[in-house]
């Protein structure tokens, strides 16, 4: 019967929380500022001030692993663990998860935000995995909606990735007045593949990507932005996408979840980021998900985007090679392992 709840537990003096009968989260170590830090003494005060970082994500039950690996990594490699905030949209079926968030992580500064997904539900179109039609998937659309108005920047960060750098080089990013995002351009890969026939064949479609735009529109990942939250609102982007995911309802023009919408909406016009802060197709194609290896460059960031999870892949057995670096971040302990210990 637990399985259907969220319960304590401490076993052995260790206190941990379990998410399904048989298994739960470790409590992670605190992590303190560096000496060279501001002090932020009042945590209200902190989860709204400009002077700390602010990382948005999505909490569900099916990632809420990859969630637990993600923060550890941002509070491990930051200079300022303590000046981090984190705000997590999650469903009104599912905001309970943050209860996990507090058992392993209690010194942690962090918002909930409960979202309705089902004024998102009848926007979304099945796409060629169906991961990518989870509601929750597109709350990133709407992030300048849901998170306080107070808050002028956010880095949103997906929840199959881990950093091994420190956050607020990230959040400084340097976006000028006329842009509203930041993120790593990746200008080599095929742009026509994100959209259908029927797209490039409508020439009054297709020429959105050569009007107003500061430079040609290249492909990025949204799973790793930097976003400046007053400016989204002021040009109402969230309006903009909406606009096309609701044109999709009505013509196909793409098969790729909520990433089209968002280089309609930006390609070209976006802050570049050095590639080392989204080392991403690490879990390989929609498809089948093979092991990737690095792109050429340093490394800040490893994002497992992709079918292929690193967690699905160590518990199957069959870990691509660059899993075994996601792994030191895994927060889950199998319960009956700690009985027998």
């Amino acid at each position: 019967m637990y399985a259907n709840y969220i319960v304590y537990l401490t076993i052995l003096g260790i206190f941990t929380v379990s998410l399904t009968a048989g298994e739960r989260f470790k409590e992670a170590p605190e992590f303190f500022n560096s000496p060279e830090c501001l002090t932020l003494q009042n945590d209200d005060d902190i989860a709204y001030s400009d002077k700390a970082v602010h990382v948005a994500m999505t909490l569900d039950a099916a990632y809420l692993r990859g969630s637990m690996a993600v923060i550890l990594s941002v509070l491990q490699h930051s200079s300022c663990p303590q000046n981090v905030v984190f705000h997590f949209i999650t469903s009104k079926q599912t905001h309970r998860l943050q209860n996990y968030i507090v058992a392993s992580f209690p010194y942690l500064k962090f918002r909930v935000y409960p979202h309705d997904v089902a004024a998102i539900s009848g926007l979304i179109s099945t796409s060629i995995r169906s991961a990518l039609d989870s509601p929750l998937n597109y709350a990133r659309n709407y992030l300048a909606d849901i998170l306080p108005t107070c808050l002028s920047r956010v880095v949103y960060l997906d929840s199959d990735l881990i950093l091994v750098d420190d956050i607020s080089k990230l959040f400084t990013t340097h976006i000028p007045d006329d842009v509203v995002l930041a993120a790593p351009e990746y200008c080599n890969a095929n742009f026509t593949t994100y959209f259908t026939p029927t797209f490039w064949s409508n020439p009054s479609l297709s020429i959105t990507l050569s009007l107003n735009r500061r430079r040609p529109p290249c492909y990025f990942n949204t799973g790793v932005m930097v976003i400046e939250l007053r400016k989204w609102r002021q040009g109402d982007y969230t309006r903009k996408i909406i606009e096309w995911m609701e044109l999709q309802k009505r013509i196909r023009i793409y098969d790729l979840g909520s990433l089209p919408p968002f280089l309609l909406v930006f390609a070209g016009n976006i802050a570049p980021v050095d590639h080392r802060w989204n080392q991403h197709g690490l879990g390989g194609d929609n498809f089948r998900g093979l092991c990737r290896d690095l792109h050429p460059g340093p490394v800040s960031l490893l994002h497992w985007s992709g079918k292929g999870k690193p967690w699905v892949r160590l518990d199957s057995g069959r870990p691509c090679p660059l899993d075994a670096l996601w792994a030191p971040y895994d927060l889950l302990e199998p319960l009956f392992d700690l009985i027998e210990s």
